[in-house]
This record gives structure tokens, C-alpha cells and sequence, in this order.
């Protein structure tokens, strides 16, 4: 349940709070759209405030594409596939998207999924070959790896 938020008394007031959310975390759009609609601003308001932001710079969908990519990847071990939708969930533009992505090191990336086949097959205990390395497959992929390269990488530590 969220708490309800406090109404900004002027488009000021509104402006300062919006950058201080802005500044705290990289933000997407959608993200500060969703904001505003819980301060009760007016849509002519809204779309003003966006513009400030944007030419400010402190609303970038490039940068915040760019962030989310460095941290899921780094921190959650996404791949590219669910980084792509969870971007895609924020509304973030394609070619953001793909700027985004460009933050991945092709040889950290292989590096990564490497690391999460051996991780995995240390805990699947299963002794069928084929049911194992289903079961690595499935975590991988639903970790959003490529399913070519996750059972060529399979295939290769078999």
C-alpha cells in the first residue's frame, strides 16, 4: 500500500521536488510521468515540467538506460533478453534500448554466463545428463541468456 503524496502547492514547488526524485536515482520517463500524476498536476503542467527536466538534464532516457543495463547486468547477472524487457516495461525507447545494451563487454558477458553454468551445476544434483543440463538451460534462460549461447557454452563445459 502507498502512502498518498503531498500535493505541491506551486508549479515551483512541483519543479523542486521532481528534481530532487530526479537527482537522487537515474529516472525514466515513465517513471517521472507516474510521479506526477500522484502530485495531481494538471496534463498542460506535466507536460511543461517533463520539457524543464529534459532540457535541465536532469531526465535523460539515454543515461538511465545506460545505468539500468550496468546494474542489472553487474549486480542481478541479467541478460541481454531480460534487461531488453525490463526496459521495455518502462517504456524506454528502442534506441535507448540499444545505446543501453552497448554497455555490456561481449567477453564480461561470456564470462558471467560461464560463471552461472558452473554455479548451477554444482547444485543440480541430478545424475542424467540431459535432464541436468535441461535444468541449467531453464535457470539461464530465464535469466534472459540467449538460448544459442547458452547451450553452446552447455554443450562445451558436457
Amino acid at each position: 500500500m502507498s502512502t498518498p503524496e503531498s500535493t505541491p502547492s506551486s508549479y515551483g514547488d512541483a519543479k523542486a521536488d521532481l528534481e530532487r526524485y530526479c537527482a537522487y536515482q537515474e529516472r525514466c520517463q515513465s517513471e517521472v510521468e507516474r510521479k506526477m500524476e500522484g502530485m495531481g498536476l494538471r496534463p498542460d503542467e506535466r507536460d511543461e515540467l517533463l520539457v524543464d527536466l529534459i532540457t535541465s538534464g536532469f531526465l535523460n532516457e539515454e543515461r538511465y538506460a545506460k545505468a539500468f543495463v550496468r546494474g542489472k547486468f553487474r549486480s542481478n547477472k541479467w541478460g541481454r533478453y531480460k534487461i531488453r524487457q525490463g526496459l521495455k516495461t518502462k517504456r524506454v525507447s528502442v534506441e535507448c534500448i540499444a545505446v543501453g545494451l552497448q554497455e555490456i563487454d561481449e567477453d564480461e558477458y561470456m564470462n558471467v554466463l560461464r560463471d552461472l553454468i558452473e554455479q548451477k551445476a554444482r547444485s543440480v544434483k541430478d545424475k542424467n545428463t540431459y535432464t541436468r543440463n535441461r535444468k541449467i538451460a531453464n535457470y539461464l534462460l530465464q535469466k534472459g541468456f540467449e538460448s544459442e549461447l547458452v547451450w553452446e557454452e552447455i554443450n562445451a563445459v558436457s
